[in-house]
């Protein structure tokens, strides 16, 4: 039986004067798979997430916050620790959502309107919703 290629089969295939022989390791990564789809489950993911809105407060909750914060910068020297639930403004989408932190306050800044926490942290007043201490369960002295 006699084939097409009977005159070619038998020879050894060419070997290139310009170029050395690829190693076996870089042969086999050009068959690696082709992630044509690099990111996309990050983006699914990023677009699962879900965020809040950031509730107005009413004209009460807003007095109260005045009433504590006022309170506060008068117990200075005590700094008493308090629970913060405050607003954070989501980097990538619309939205954000609620944290609340125990923080001891370092300083009150009523032009910039933000209160400063020992490590540094930042809060601004429009973005807090609740402050919580057992300072503020006591009369004032």
């Amino acid at each position: 039986m006699s084939g097409r290629y009977d005159d070619i089969i038998k020879l050894s295939r060419p070997v290139s004067k310009m170029h050395p022989p690829m190693p076996m390791e870089d042969r086999a990564a050009q068959f690696s798979p082709f992630a044509a789809l690099t990111g996309f489950c990050g983006a699914v993911r990023e677009t699962a997430r879900l965020t809040e809105k950031k509730q107005d407060l009413d004209e009460e909750s807003l007095a109260k916050l005045d009433e504590r914060i006022a309170r506060l910068k008068l117990a200075f020297p005590e700094r008493p620790p308090v629970s913060i639930t405050y607003f954070v403004q989501d980097e990538k989408k619309a939205g954000g959502r609620y944290l609340t932190q125990t923080v001891k306050i370092r300083r009150i800044d009523e032009v910039l309107r933000i209160l400063v926490s020992e490590d540094g942290k930042q809060i601004r007043f429009d973005d807090i919703s609740t402050i919580e201490s057992d300072f503020f369960g006591r009369e004032t002295e």
